[in-house]
């Protein structure tokens, strides 16, 4: 008899609890008395020792549930060395418990961040599986992540809501989608929204190329524009710095993000009218969409696989349509970025979208 304990770590995001089922139903399938023990809260419920057991009606009627049904949290990797305000040892703690609870494996689902730990956890000698997760798709090793499509889905519908009443006032809108360090999102939703600019990213923007593409729009006698915006999206000035220079900077800028420090400077130029909306934790919420049901369940599949085979210490990515088993330690650590000479960077340039450089 196995002893598996699930683990849903960082921001929350649309088909965690299609994952887990996936694995489950796959488990109890393959031997009826397993045991899934529910790690709550993620790291923080594997430091303080806090689970529940699971049974097989835990895991009906959740594929079409957004959220985790275990709880999340955020567990920064970079702390993970320092010991709690108690002073506890938080590394130890967890493979404490691990030992303590017998536990034959950890299922972490996560992104980037939760990746770096279970690799860790992977090296001290706990047997892992991991699977991925995160709204922003940048995560190496998978083609895609579970979150990605339906949050893509969410930051096009409020796109396609823009566009009537920017086309009846005759403004320009900012859109702000997620993603601090990498432009999937923003990238996916401009072009399904029909964005007239995308700003990422991996592509600093001059705000003059902004403008100009604007102004162009205005001469050929578009009323609108409508600009989506990575919430991390940052001037070439801005890219030139440093990071100790960038956060200095940061800390003084007198607007509450980005898109607010781009519509001033659009509406200084050019005299338009801008306005700025932001989705927000919208994009994280809600049911996840078929895609993300039939992946999360295909992806979940194959993790139970791993464990019954007892091939440990892989994340399940799809690359080219398949699940495929990617060591921890090649995709700890690194981000999956979109890059500026793709060729769907060059085809959506083709059509006239501005990317602002």
């Amino acid at each position: 008899m196995k002893r598996i304990g699930f683990l849903t770590s960082g921001g929350d995001c649309q088909s965690l609890n299609a994952t887990m089922r996936g694995v489950a139903k796959t488990l109890y399938q393959a031997n009826p008395d397993v045991e899934i023990y529910g790690i709550l809260e993620g790291y923080k419920g594997l430091i303080y020792g806090n689970r529940r057991k699971m049974e097989p009606k835990d895991f009906s009627g959740i594929l079409t549930e957004g959220g985790t049904i275990i709880g999340t949290s955020r567990q920064p990797f970079k702390k993970m060395g320092e010991p709690d305000e108690n002073g506890l040892d938080k590394v130890k703690a967890m493979l404490d418990n691990y030992k303590k609870w017998k536990l034959d494996c950890l299922v972490i689902l996560g992104g980037n961040g939760t990746h770096k730990t279970a690799n860790l956890l992977s090296e001290k000698g706990c047997n892992v599986v991991t699977l991925p997760k995160t709204i922003d798709n940048d995560i190496w090793g998978t083609d895609i992540t579970f979150g990605f499509q339906s949050a893509v889905n969410i930051a096009t519908n409020a796109i396609d809501c823009i566009h009537t009443t920017a086309a009846s006032h005759g403004r320009v809108f900012i859109v702000e989608v997620m993603g601090h360090k990498v432009g999937w999102l923003t990238l996916h939703a401009g072009i399904a929204g029909g964005a007239d600019i995308i700003l990422l990213p991996e592509i600093p923007y001059d705000i003059n190329s902004v403008v100009k593409a604007l102004e162009k729009r205005s001469a050929q006698g578009k009323r609108f524009s409508i600009l989506a915006v990575a919430e991390g999206a940052i001037s070439k000035e801005d890219a030139a710095l440093s990071k100790k220079e960038l956060k200095a900077k940061r800390k003084k800028m007198a607007y509450p993000s980005i898109s607010y420090e781009i519509g001033a400077q659009i509406q200084e130029k050019t005299g338009q009218e801008v306005r700025i909306t932001v989705p927000g934790h919208m994009q994280r919420g809600g049911e996840p969409c078929p895609y993300d049901r039939v992946l999360s369940t295909r992806l979940g599949a194959a993790a139970a696989q791993l464990i019954i085979k007892e091939k440990y210490g892989y994340m399940v990515g799809m690359v080219n349509g398949e699940t495929v088993p990617v060591p921890l330690s090649e995709v700890a650590g690194k981000l999956k970025m979109v890059d500026p000479k793709a060729s769907i960077i060059q085809e959506i340039k083709e059509m006239g979208i501005c990317f602002g450089d």
